[in-house]
């Protein structure tokens, strides 16, 4: 059968707030997810006989049960009933470790492109379940746009989309294992606070939250109009860093690794008006007012020897209207 082409969406979060430890030992969390223009590409393949295959030149991607794609694959095969052969083959254009949500993305079109080429559709809740057990951030790419991530992330909520805001990434050579940042976290806590209490935690998660929503009426007001000249997408993201919203994986990421912290200044120096640790990292993205702005900035970062691009925010129509290739 002839190939299922998509694009792969990538993500930021707009902020990150990790509460208590849960007694699946997962931690609580609250974050607002961010689709962006940056993606890998999947090709879905369905044919005669049985099994998965997964293809990618990148020799980082595993390509055996552990990857995020095939056993999204295995738990598609049995919700659709298929009895196929399922080839999977990933154009990695996306970091690994980079934080942008690289491999729950691909697991996301993974599903839709089994979707497609069976010619077969789940309903949206059956969608949304399977892709929470696949993953935390899987959910989120089939909804896209602005998001918001409850739980350990996987409890998704679409939000008013904001305005396409012009933005640079920056993706260093440094990989930062998720599992790892938490432990950090949890290391971080105990010898600031001593312990965590149960309503110190919650009240920390309540502050983001409340957080969110002054920023959501600002950008509710903004969201269907043009960013003409940038002005209104300045305003917006005046009033982001107004809210006082950050990365909690910032506090554990940059000791250990000085080298983001000293980007993420650079990405301000070269006229981000916000820039974040994209969840918990490497990546790092700035915010800009305009396009021009953020391509010279891009420039800049990549005269100093770190890689990044100049892009954009996408909105939940733009992401399912560029989602699929023709083909």
């Amino acid at each position: 059968m002839k190939p299922v082409s998509l694009r792969s969406f990538a993500k930021i979060n707009l902020g990150l707030c990790i509460g208590p430890v849960r007694r699946d030992g997962f931690h609580e969390l609250r974050t607002v997810y961010q689709t962006i223009a940056l993606h890998d590409v999947v090709h879905i393949t369905l044919g005669r006989g049985r099994g998965i295959e997964l293809r990618c030149s990148d020799p980082r991607v595993p390509r055996d049960q552990s990857n995020t794609c095939w056993r999204m694959a295995e738990k598609m095969l049995q919700a659709l009933k298929l009895k196929n052969r399922v080839v999977i083959e990933i154009e990695k254009r996306l970091p690994v470790q980079g934080g942008l949500g690289g491999a729950s993305g691909n697991a996301a079109a993974t599903l839709l492109g089994l979707e497609r080429a069976a010619g077969k559709q789940l309903r949206p809740e059956d969608r949304l379940a399977i892709a929470a057990e696949v993953g935390s951030d899987v959910p989120l790419f089939l909804i896209g746009g602005t998001v918001m991530g409850v739980g350990r992330g996987e409890e998704v909520y679409p939000l008013p989309d904001l305005p396409a805001i012009p933005m640079v990434v920056a993706t260093p050579e440094v990989g930062v294992a998720t599992p790892h940042a938490f432990a950090e976290w949890d290391r971080w806590t105990a010898k600031e606070y001593g312990e965590l209490t149960a309503e110190q935690a919650s009240d920390r998660l309540k502050r983001f939250g409340s957080r969110v929503s002054t920023l959501l009426s600002v950008g509710s007001t903004l969201s269907g109009a043009p960013a003409r000249g940038g002005s209104r997408v300045g305003s917006l993201l005046l009033d982001l860093v107004r809210t006082g919203i950050e990365n909690d994986f910032e506090r554990v990421v940059f000791p250990e690794y000085p080298e983001l912290r000293d980007l993420k200044q650079a990405l301000r120096r070269a006229g981000s008006i916000y820039a974040s640790l994209s969840g918990s990292g490497s990546a790092l993205y700035g915010l800009f007012r305009t396009k021009e702005d953020a391509k010279n900035a891009a420039a800049r970062i990549v005269s100093s020897g770190t890689p990044a691009q100049a892009t954009v925010t996408l909105g939940r129509g733009q992401l399912r209207k560029k989602t699929f290739l023709a083909g």
